[in-house]
């Protein structure tokens, strides 16, 4: 094989691969992470938590820090969340579980 040959060949080969790539990155345009509404073991990617970082590691369905990707403009209609809206969602979680662990510990020491 001659080098003219083989920088055809080269040439060819990453035209292809660019040709091939391109519908993947239009599709990843049409589509918007949507949170909450991942059933257990079907989430696309980590969580908000960062307890995990690989898909179908959700625990239970509807998880606010879940996400899906779905067709753009269709998470409101499936009751999910923007990522700014799970992020707010999680904090208001996060403040009512330290609320109830408070409680709790004023009501152990009222019993002591």
């Amino acid at each position: 094989m001659n080098q003219r040959t083989m920088i055809t060949a080269a040439a060819t080969s990453l035209m292809s691969l660019a040709l091939l790539s391109t519908p993947a990155l239009a599709q990843n345009a049409t589509k918007e992470k949507c949170f909450g509404i991942a059933k257990a073991g079907q989430n696309d990617c980590a969580n908000l938590a960062g307890t995990h970082s690989c898909a179908g590691q959700a625990k239970v369905d509807n998880d606010k820090g879940e996400w899906k990707y779905v067709a753009a403009g269709t998470c409101k209609t499936m009751k999910g969340m923007n990522m700014e809206e799970a992020k707010a969602a999680s904090m208001k979680k996060d403040d009512m579980m330290k609320k109830d662990d408070m409680m709790k510990k004023d009501d152990m020491q009222k019993k002591s």
